[in-house]
């Protein structure tokens, strides 16, 4: 199988460019040779999730309303992680900020490109053990709450279609394997 890049750039120009994203508008020609244009999203963060798991198997979510899907969402601690700090790093400062929790043991299971079709962003998703509660800090940006539910209780709503979040639902289904594999 082939993994040359069949599309050929004949410009590019960033139209759109802040503290998190750049947006660039490729002018291209595509697989079949015809010209078009091929809008692209850079992120300029890693995305971080989190899946927070106690000794009894519960679990927090965070709840926040997503501007871009104008709804409210429950979801996984998230949060961006710069290019220049360890990912690790970046979860664990997600995590105490949502929800105050902090943990001893880390196990990255996941990393994901959420968008691929129009964006870079790369997803790392850890587990986090050994939990010890302290006081949430929330950005400023963030309106949040915060629920402590059973794990399987989020997996049926993950089932159910009740949550949506990419990374929410690739840490739940990924967690449930390694729970039934007694990876956890």
């Amino acid at each position: 199988m082939e993994e040359n890049n069949p599309w050929k750039t004949l410009e590019s120009e960033v139209k759109y460019d802040n503290n998190w994203i750049r947006l660039t508008e490729h002018q291209v020609i595509n697989p079949s040779g015809g010209k078009g244009i091929y809008g692209e999203v850079h992120f300029k963060n890693f995305a971080i999730g989190i899946l927070p798991l106690d000794e009894n198997y519960n679990t927090w979510l965070v709840g926040q309303y997503r501007y871009p899907l104008k709804a409210y969402s429950w979801e996984i601690p998230e949060g961006g992680g710069p290019f220049h700090e360890i990912p690790l790093e970046s979860a664990r400062r997600e995590l105490l900020e949502e929800t105050g929790l902090s943990a001893k043991k880390w196990t990255q299971i996941q990393k994901m490109h959420l968008s691929n079709s129009v964006s870079d962003e790369l997803a790392i998703i850890y587990i986090a053990q050994d939990l010890i509660q302290g006081i949430a800090m929330p950005e400023e940006t963030e309106e949040l709450i915060v629920k402590k539910l059973p794990f399987e209780e989020v997996y049926q709503m993950v089932l159910a279609g009740k949550i949506t979040d990419s990374m929410t639902i690739a840490a739940i289904l990924k967690a449930k394997l390694m729970i039934l594999n007694g990876d956890l």
